[in-house]
């Protein structure tokens, strides 16, 4: 196995050994991401529109005043349902990770879902951050990134996390009656995480006249998004210096497709794209070809992407980045043959216990981001005395419980790292008190743990 090979399988995947027919070369790796989302097609997750009509229920047990100090049994059902949704869903996100060979499109989808971070602030929206991802990240992700911005912003998921609901046009019908104003939280997110970054070329005037164009956005009843105009804030509205005067979605359209195209825009993404494969202190001129192919094509992802792939900054043997603690969990799970099939016949409390919540106490706890601007690149972020005992311990505990027998830990090494593994680390596994300590440093070695 060529070094090239070994990089490409660390650095924009989840790792070796390969899935079978997995991509080895940039030209290769594109090739499949251009093709279908077939992890997503085999291990698809529940639409949130198979749960209206829980919400419906809900609301009928409601009004028909059953509020009793006794937990109502069908009540508890229709609620329950929401959970076991969103638990069966972390369990297909990690078996599409674990075993599909379009490894950079696992990859890129975790990119973006943390670009576009939300979390479930209640029961009933425990799906949310899960369709979001198979909603308006996933489809739009080889395609311009206008459509997953808008995508992405008119989700219910980030309509909720945003409280884009309590925001009302001011001089609006229902503004007027009910005194209620703007809530700047969608508007300064979409331009200062989602878009053009913070510290780009615009003013709090923008924020607010973004706001007042995003008013009327709102859910419905059954946790859907949908426009009301009584809430929206009538007359144009301008944002960095042009103006909307079409009203309604219109403006809303067009104001996020305008704000894909800005050129800081381009630049802001390529900056995070290349901190998050390559280094987070990444080579200038790497940054600068992906904005410019970005910027050149119109928002093209497919471009950008292919920019950073054929970049040669992006293929230095030195790997700079630190594994977050869900790229560690599947990279180690591939690293031991545990397959995607059996995560999804695994107990679930046995896979919160042992993946989920070992991942939280590593310093991230699944899909809940501490704010909307995502987990932290660094890699001293994540390679800290506490988080790295967290990993060294479940290098040393949990494998035993997922596989049996262990694999040889020579042969571990050899097949995971390739030609990264070292020869101290060689040695050491070889000599190991017991077979799984010698799995457990393996797994916990710095060529591990780095990518």
């Amino acid at each position: 196995m060529s070094k090239l090979t070994t990089l490409a399988a660390v650095r924009f995947g989840y790792g070796l050994p390969l899935p079978k027919a997995a991509p080895d070369s940039a030209d290769a790796i594109l090739a499949v991401l251009a093709g279908p989302d077939t992890a997503r097609q085999d291990r698809p997750i529940r639409a949130m529109a198979e749960l209206v009509p829980n919400i419906q229920q809900l609301r009928q047990l409601q009004k028909a005043g059953k509020k009793t100090k006794a937990k109502d049994p069908k009540r508890e059902a229709l609620l329950q349902d929401f959970t076991d949704a969103a638990q069966a869903a972390s369990v297909v996100t990690f078996a599409r990770a674990v075993d599909s060979p379009d490894g950079f499109r696992e990859r890129l989808t975790t990119f973006w879902a943390d670009h576009f971070s939300v979390i479930a602030k209640r029961q009933l929206e425990a799906l949310f951050p899960y369709s979001l991802v198979d909603d308006a990240i996933r489809p739009h992700l080889t395609g311009n990134f206008a459509d997953m911005l808008t995508a992405a912003t008119l989700h219910p998921a980030m309509l909720s996390y945003l409280d884009q609901s309590s925001s009302v046009g001011p001089n609006s019908h229902f503004g007027k009656n009910q005194g209620k104003g703007l809530n700047e939280n969608l508007a300064r997110e979409v331009i200062e995480l989602h878009s053009m970054g913070v510290g780009a070329n615009y003013a709090q005037a923008d924020v607010t006249e973004m706001a007042k164009i995003l008013a009327g956005l709102t859910m419905n009843p059954d946790l859907m998004m949908e426009f009301e105009p009584r809430r929206a804030e009538p007359g144009p509205r301008q944002v960095l210096g042009k103006t909307y005067d079409a009203g309604g979605m219109q403006n809303i359209q067009a104001v996020l497709r305008d704000l894909a195209l800005q050129p800081a825009t381009g630049q802001h993404l390529a900056r995070k794209l290349a901190v998050h494969f390559v280094s987070d202190t990444p080579d200038p001129d790497l940054v600068q070809a992906v904005a410019a192919a970005y910027n050149g094509s119109g928002g093209d992802l497919m471009a950008s992407y292919t920019a950073l792939l054929n970049h040669p900054a992006a293929w230095g043997q030195q790997t700079e980045k630190a594994r977050q603690p869900f790229d560690f969990m599947v990279a180690a799970l591939r690293a031991l043959g545990v397959s995607g099939d059996a995560l999804l016949q695994m107990p679930y409390k046995q896979f919160r216990g042992q993946i989920l919540a070992a991942m939280a106490g590593m310093g991230q706890p699944f899909k809940r981001p501490a704010g909307p601007n995502g987990f932290d690149e660094a890699a001293e972020e994540w390679i800290t005395p506490q988080g790295l005992a967290r990993r060294i311990t479940w290098a040393m505990r949990v494998p035993p419980r997922l596989v049996d027998p262990l694999p040889d830990p020579v042969a571990l090494a050899q097949s995971c790292l390739a030609d990264r593994a070292s020869e101290p680390l060689l040695w050491g596994a070889a000599r190991a008190e017991d077979i799984t300590q010698g799995v457990g440093l393996v797994l916990a070695s710095a060529e591990f743990n780095r990518r």
